[in-house]
């Protein structure tokens, strides 16, 4: 009776799903059919002199981070090397023009286009927005990308696809549905085994919450849904065509999860070093105040608390003596109200270690502003945690400041290395080794100091404009064939 019961149950169950799933193949068939036709009408009469389509998805492409750089410098690269390659950017930045987006980009970068880029405007970039989702902020993220790529799947067709910004979810409904060549660039994978191991080991981090370490069931469901999600973002990652990382340490997590090492490569990230290395570089001369310098967007990650706090420690055990006094600037871009935000309660922490008066905030400054700040600097600080590349580093190496970042990521692995056997940084991981570190270099000789400037200046030619230009080329080659 029972068998009779469950086989009554379950046989119209799976006929269910059975018409459901072919329903579902039907109906992304028809949408791939009215694609395909839609792109065969816009590009009708091309004879090869006609532009090629290479899109680019970048929602924040006006937000004037590292991935930003590399998105204005990918497309200037295409333009020198591809005369019949017209370049799309799908952007949310609907608050700008396209000609301010550019004009934007070369004050902030430094970097000129040869030809316009036609600009598709979304509407739906909130969907991609993390404050959208509360909880399971992964999940929700992703599947708003799907939803803001099939947007721009429907306002412009393009040849070829590449995911400048880590929505890999749009890549297969791209390849699929759009019928494009995709490739991506991967600044930072969207989860890690770092990720998981954080959640494993009930790790306090900004994105896993005390009361969920607290919680052993919390845990190990979090766990399961972040072995669950890892497993579909490499399912959607292994369709790409061609997969630029832009270190070591994303390289290393990108073939464990997506598998696709015969078509992935590293690409370092476009720094401008040239301009940073036009910085006169001397022994320091007496001077009654220091500086400190920190680059990098206003994102929680970034932690920038843990440089408030060090440099907080610095000051209260006087551990620099009798030395001129120090000064912190915190130089970022803010790309939303969330970012001011954050940056209302760094002033606040300020404040509450009393060293408001020390601390300077310089938000979204013109290049030649950044430049001046790098030139008078002592120390460049960054301490993100896993930083899958740092441009930010190379910057402060390139521009004379002794670099102090993370013991992880992309500072680790390749950057802040020795160079011919010469050190060319420092490296720290909590507020007391910050704190130390600092103190240490600045307790040596402008002279010692001056030597590790030097060598970090001549380690930092294999991160140029054109290194990278030459590796991206030969990366998406396969893309134009």
């Amino acid at each position: 009776t029972c068998f009779r019961l469950l086989c009554s149950l379950l046989l119209p169950a799976l006929f269910l799903s059975g018409i459901l799933c072919i329903c579902l193949v039907v109906l992304l068939w028809g949408a791939r059919l009215w694609i395909q036709r839609k792109k065969q009408l816009s590009s009708a009469g091309r004879d090869g002199k006609q532009p090629l389509l290479v899109a680019f998805f970048h929602p924040y492409c006006n937000a004037g981070g590292g991935g930003e750089r590399v998105l204005w410098c990918a497309i200037r690269t295409l333009q020198k090397k591809y005369r019949n390659v017209t370049c799309v950017v799908y952007t949310g930045d609907r608050d700008a023009t396209g000609e301010e987006i550019v004009e934007g980009a070369f004050r902030r970068f430094n970097i000129k286009l040869i030809h316009p880029v036609k600009f598709v405007f979304l509407e739906k970039r909130f969907l991609v927005e993390a404050s959208l989702y509360p909880h399971f902020t992964l999940l929700g993220q992703s599947l708003g990308s799907v939803f803001l790529g099939w947007e721009a799947l429907l306002k412009c067709v393009p040849d070829i696809y590449i995911d400048s910004m880590g929505y890999a979810f749009t890549i297969p409904l791209f390849k699929y549905l759009g019928g494009c060549r995709v490739g991506c660039y991967v600044h930072y994978p969207t989860i890690s085994t770092d990720m998981l191991s954080v959640v494993r080991n009930q790790d306090t981090r900004f994105n896993n919450a005390a009361f969920i370490t607290s919680s052993p069931l919390f845990s190990k469901f979090k766990l399961v849904y972040y072995y669950f999600f890892a497993f579909m973002y490499g399912l959607v990652g292994s369709c790409s065509d061609v997969v630029m990382v832009n270190s070591s340490w994303t390289l290393n997590h990108i073939l464990s999860l997506w598998r696709t090492g015969a078509c992935t490569s590293v690409v370092y990230p476009p720094c401008d070093v040239q301009t940073f290395l036009d910085i006169p570089l001397e022994v320091e001369k007496s001077t009654s105040e220091y500086s400190i310098v920190s680059i990098g967007q206003f994102r929680p990650e970034k932690d920038h608390p843990l440089q408030i706090r060090a440099f907080a420690k610095l000051l209260k055990e006087k551990r620099v003596g009798q030395q001129p006094s120090l000064k912190l600037i915190l130089i970022g871009g803010c790309r939303n109200q969330q970012d001011e935000e954050r940056v209302n309660n760094l002033k606040c922490l300020c404040e509450e270690l009393g060293v408001s008066d020390d601390v300077i905030f310089r938000i979204n400054i013109p290049f030649e502003e950044l430049k001046r700040h790098l030139a008078e600097a002592t120390i460049g600080l960054h301490t993100m945690w896993n930083e899958h590349f740092g441009i930010g580093v190379v910057e402060c190496m390139a521009a004379g400041t002794v670099i102090l970042a993370h013991n992880s990521g992309g500072p680790k692995l390749d950057i802040v290395v020795p160079h011919e056997g010469y050190v060319t940084g420092f490296l720290a991981e909590d507020e007391d080794s910050y704190a130390e570190t600092m103190a240490y270099i600045f307790s040596l000789s402008p002279e010692k100091r001056l030597q590790i400037r030097e060598n970090a200046r001549r380690s930092v030619h294999r991160f140029s404009d054109q290194h990278f230009e030459d590796t991206f080329l030969l990366s998406v080659e396969p893309l134009f064939k």
